[in-house]
């Protein structure tokens, strides 16, 4: 139970969650300060017929918390979650709390898909093609040698082709330019090595043609990642702020909003993060999904049904599927 907008939230989402999917099949344990969340859950309406259980957990792990002192808190609900993950109790663990702490933990407690050498978050981004294109590592690692690259590729091929039900998407390695003989050492090595798969390699892309919807997954290191994602979030603020200075700027302008106005609602809602849910750990030897400390409840029902999509297309499988037993390191710089 994390975020920074509190227990209520993230109630809100698990309420609308099951409202909309009655009778799925999905029962949702809600874990942290369980007589706070009983006392919220009861203050809905028509909830005593939803699948759901209250698990109690007595620390608190802070959002601006190291991650060294958050993962020493093993009665979190981040810790809980995880645990019932790894028993078999859940078959997924959906998180709004301390990104790092999540990510860490996820991968201390549960460990790596077979094949997999290090997990990557994964994060959806609007296209003018009106389709998401999945983008990772997107935080998880800064540094990331040609091998992890492949493997990224692998399990965001196949993310979306199960998630978003794309016959074998594309997938573009994101670097400085689009000939091959562009980008870093690990970037160049990790291009051979995606030219000789069986992926469907469209070769190197450029940051401005991720949201042309250029390719369905764009491979990146988690530092470029990272600030790609940042600089994504930054869009809707960005857009937004300036055409309510200037619509409030004169009569003509608010006249003209207002004509806009279905338009405006249309193109907000393509920015906005919550339509994503959260953005899964893909590699980790279970199906964990952060979500941003801010979600709202449609971010939260989102996440949730994320995490039951991974499960009920068996993802996981797929992935280790894919790279168990596959060695990469012998096919670098050959």
């Amino acid at each position: 139970m994390g975020g920074d907008n509190g227990p209520e939230v993230v109630l809100q989402g698990a309420y609308n969650y099951l409202r909309d999917h009655v009778g799925n099949g999905v029962k949702l344990h809600i874990v942290g300060k369980k007589d706070l969340l009983s006392d919220i859950w009861n203050s809905f309406k028509k909830t005593d017929s939803f699948p759901i259980e209250f698990v109690h957990a007595s620390e608190i792990v802070g959002m601006d918390e190291p991650i060294s002192r958050g993962l020493k808190k093993r009665d979190s609900s981040l810790a809980v979650a995880l645990r019932m993950h790894k028993m078999g109790e859940v078959d997924s663990v959906v998180s709004a709390g301390n990104t790092g702490v999540c990510m860490a933990a996820g991968i201390r407690s549960l460990g790596r898909l077979e094949g997999v050498s290090r997990p990557a978050i994964t994060s959806s981004f609007p296209t003018l093609k009106d389709k998401s294109v999945v983008v990772l590592d997107v935080g998880a690692n800064v540094d990331s040698p040609p091998q992890n690259l492949y493997q990224f590729a692998v399990m965001g091929s196949i993310y979306a082709s199960y998630i978003n039900q794309l016959n074998r998407p594309t997938v573009g390695l994101l670097s400085i330019g689009e000939e091959k003989v562009k980008g870093n050492e690990s970037t160049l090595q990790a291009y051979k090595l995606l030219e000789r798969s069986s992926l469907n390699f469209i070769g190197n892309i450029e940051g401005n043609d991720i949201l042309t919807g250029k390719c369905d997954v764009v491979v990146t290191d988690g530092f470029a990642g990272n600030i790609i994602l940042k600089f994504g979030e930054s869009i809707k603020t960005y857009l937004f702020t300036k055409m309510k200075r200037q619509v409030s700027s004169n009569l003509f302008s608010r006249a003209g909003a207002f004509l806009l106005a279905p338009f405006l609602r249309r193109l907000k809602n393509t920015f906005d993060p919550a339509k994503y849910g959260g953005a899964p750990l893909l590699g980790v030897n279970g199906v964990v999904i952060i979500s941003h400390g801010s979600s709202n409840d449609l971010a939260i029902r989102n996440a949730i049904r994320v995490a039951v999509r991974m499960v009920n297309e068996n993802v996981n499988e797929h992935i280790s599927g894919k790279l168990a037993g596959h060695n990469i390191a012998e096919n670098v710089k050959s």
